[in-house]
């Protein structure tokens, strides 16, 4: 239950990024979703969108839930305690799995809260009303077949979420790496040449293994872009496609042409939340695993001699 808590505490944590990143405004009328979420409110410098209007509501529900949840814990869980242990369980069951008892330990709070607030968070940008809402532009007829600012926007269809996410992530990853290796350590675990050489071939692999470290630096940088635009781009195009088959339904099936790819959507829901969960579980794994196999050799040649 330790856990739990640390995830409900890390939920409100994912709204605040946010608060910095409001969009810079709307493109010319179009008939999809706009790329950048509509500002409701601004006070002086400080916007506030739809979409982080979504963000705050999905958080707080959460925190609720998880805290009516666990208010009077029971040794024999029923009812919503007995779902928040499940998922909790299973989640970090799943995980150690792939990273390993003792970083799951260290590191179950953040993947936890990253699967169970995208997840929820895609799965409310669904709910009837969300993005069909609020105003727009009336044709010569006086007909409104597109809105172009609705109240509610999906918290993972603006970039600036996703992307607010992804450079937790990438602070968070720096810290652990840094805790798993020392500063020394993490500069070899990039940089240091891999393997037993030596001699002229051992100075040949130090410079490949340095030319391989600078990619590796590029890719590590690059990492949070493609984590925000892969889960951005996804729930984007997928709300989109949904407000596309709608319009192509007309007044007459606009309602029943569209639910084929809701369900779709919601398995995509919670596919992104698993990938991206599974995304950054596997990032820290690959930069915290290098130190416990170089303690296991170091040990296993140390005891030969």
């Amino acid at each position: 239950m330790r856990a739990l808590r640390r995830v409900i505490l890390s939920t409100v944590l994912f709204g605040l990024p946010l608060l910095a990143s409001a969009a810079e405004g709307h493109g010319e009328e179009h008939s999809g979703l706009p790329s950048a979420a509509p500002r409701v409110v601004e006070i002086g410098p400080f916007s506030i969108t739809n979409s982080m209007i979504l963000t705050w509501i999905v958080a707080v529900l959460l925190i609720v839930f998880a805290q009516a949840a666990t208010r009077n814990l029971k040794a024999i869980p029923e009812g919503a305690q007995n779902f928040w242990e499940w998922l909790v369980e299973s989640l970090h069951g799943f995980l150690e799995g792939i990273i390993g008892a003792d970083l799951v330990k260290k590191t179950f709070w953040f993947f936890a809260t990253v699967f169970i607030f995208i997840l929820a968070s895609n799965w409310f940008g669904l709910i009837p009303g969300v993005g069909s809402i609020g105003w727009g532009h009336p044709d010569a007829q006086g007909a409104l077949h597109h809105i172009s600012d609705p109240i509610f926007r999906g918290t993972n269809a603006d970039l600036n979420m996703t992307l607010a996410m992804s450079m937790v992530f990438f602070f968070c990853w720096t810290v652990w790496a840094l805790k798993a290796n020392g500063p020394g350590g993490f500069l070899l675990h990039i940089f240091g040449p891999k393997g037993d050489t030596t001699g002229l071939l051992k100075v040949l692999m130090i410079a490949v293994f340095v030319l391989v470290g600078v990619l590796e630096v590029v890719s590590i940088l690059f990492r949070p872009v493609s984590l925000s635009f892969r889960l951005y781009g996804n729930i984007f195009a997928g709300e989109n496609m949904l407000e596309t088959m709608a319009v192509l339904g007309g007044a007459s099936l606009g309602w029943l042409l569209p639910i084929p790819f809701y369900f779709m959507e919601l398995l995509v829901g919670l596919v992104q939340a698993l990938v991206f969960m599974l995304l950054t579980a596997v990032f820290t794994l690959l930069i915290c695993q290098h130190d416990e196999d170089h303690g296991h050799a170091h040990g296993a040649g140390a005891a030969k001699h």
